[in-house]
C-alpha cells in the first residue's frame, strides 16, 4: 500500500467498514479495494483524508460507480473538510450514497488555535444551516466557524435519508469504535473533536506564508550595490559630471590603490565596473602634482625678474 494512501476493510455481516487515509491522487489504490468489498452496505470513513486532487476525484467517482454496479450502497462518515469541499464542487461525488457525518472547522482568534468538530448530518435540520457552537480548549471562548456557512453546508440541501441507521451505527461501533458517541462539549454540542493540526488542511498548513518576498524587500534588494565595500576605495563622482571639471581633493590619499595604466586597477579585488567609476577621480588626484610644479616655476621666474630689476636700479 502506498505511504501517501492508506486503506483497510473490515466486515460485519453484510456491512463493510472501509477506512481511508492520507492523500487521494493519481497514485491511489482504490481499484484494488473493489474485490474486497462485497454487495451490501459500505461504510466509508473519510476522516483521515488530508487532500484529494482532480485525478483522485476522477478515480473516486469511478470507484463508487463500480461499487454501486456490484450492488453496494455507500455511506460516507466523518468526511474531512477536504472531502466536504469536493462534495460541494462535484455533482456526483457521493454517487448514490449518503453523507452520515462530517467535520466542521473552527478557529479561535484569541489563541490562534484550530480544531474540527464532528457533527451528524441528520442533526443539522432544515436550511439555512448554522454551525454548532464550539468552545476553545485553551480560553473556553466560543470559536469562529472557519468557512462560509452557505457554501460549506450547501450539500445538505440535497441530502438523502440514511437507510437502516441502526445497522450502520452497530457496525461502526463494533468495527470503527465508538465514534462521536460522547464529546464532552459544552452548550449541547455533540460530536467528536480533534485538533485541526491532525485534520486535513485546505490550501496549506495554517499560518504558512508564501516564500516569495514582499515588494518592499525586493525594492531594497535591487538598490543595494552588487559588490560590498567599494565605497571606501575612493570618492565617487556625481552622476552627469566629468572628471576634468571636478575639484581636486585638498588632501589626496598618500597611497592610492588604483592604477593609472591602461591595464586596469592593480588591486585584484576591484571589479572592472569599479575601475571605470574610479578612473576619473584618479586623474583628479594626479592634478595637484602638476599644478604645484607650475606654481614653483612661476614663483622662480618672478623672483628672478625682481632680482634683475633691483640690480638695474642699484647700478644707476
Amino acid at each position: 500500500m502506498s505511504q501517501k494512501f492508506q486503506a483497510s476493510v473490515q466486515h460485519r455481516g453484510d456491512v463493510s467498514y472501509v477506512k481511508l487515509g492520507g492523500v487521494i491522487d493519481e497514485d491511489n489504490e482504490l481499484g484494488d479495494l473493489v474485490d474486497k468489498i462485497p454487495s451490501g452496505t459500505a461504510v466509508i470513513d473519510l476522516g483521515e483524508i488530508e487532500r484529494i486532487n482532480s485525478c483522485g476525484v476522477r478515480d473516486w467517482v469511478n470507484w463508487l460507480s463500480k461499487l454501486e454496479s456490484n450492488g453496494t450502497r455507500s455511506v460516507l462518515v466523518e468526511c474531512s473538510p477536504a472531502i466536504v469541499a469536493q462534495i460541494n464542487l462535484v455533482n456526483n461525488f457521493t454517487g448514490n450514497g449518503v453523507v452520515k457525518s462530517f467535520y466542521v472547522p473552527y478557529f479561535c482568534p484569541e489563541c490562534d488555535e484550530e480544531k474540527v468538530l464532528l457533527v451528524e448530518a441528520g442533526d443539522m435540520g432544515p436550511p439555512p444551516h448554522e454551525p454548532p457552537t464550539c468552545r476553545c480548549d485553551e480560553c473556553d471562548l466560543v470559536m469562529d466557524f472557519d468557512d462560509m456557512p452557505d457554501s460549506y453546508f450547501a450539500f445538505l440541501a440535497n441530502q438523502k435519508k440514511l437507510a437502516e441507521p441502526d445497522k450502520v451505527n452497530g457496525a461502526m461501533k463494533e468495527l470503527g469504535g465508538a465514534r462521536g458517541s460522547d464529546s464532552g462539549q459544552p452548550n449541547g454540542a455533540k460530536g467528536k473533536v480533534k485538533s485541526r493540526s491532525s485534520a486535513p488542511q485546505i490550501g496549506g498548513a495554517p499560518g504558512s506564508k508564501p516564500s516569495v518576498p514582499s515588494l518592499p524587500s525586493i525594492q531594497r534588494t535591487s538598490t543595494q550595490p552588487a559588490t560590498g565595500g567599494h565605497h571606501s576605495s575612493g570618492p565617487r563622482l556625481p552622476s552627469g559630471k566629468s572628471g576634468s571639471s571636478s575639484k581636486p581633493p585638498s588632501k589626496p590619499p598618500s597611497a592610492p590603490r588604483l592604477g593609472t595604466t591602461s591595464k586596469g586597477p592593480s588591486n585584484p579585488h576591484i571589479t572592472p565596473g569599479m575601475s571605470m567609476r574610479m578612473s576619473p577621480s584618479s586623474n583628479a588626484m594626479a592634478a595637484p602634482g602638476k599644478s604645484n610644479a607650475l606654481v614653483f616655476t612661476l614663483v622662480g621666474i618672478l623672483v628672478a625678474a625682481i632680482a634683475v630689476l633691483a640690480y638695474l636700479v642699484l647700478t644707476k
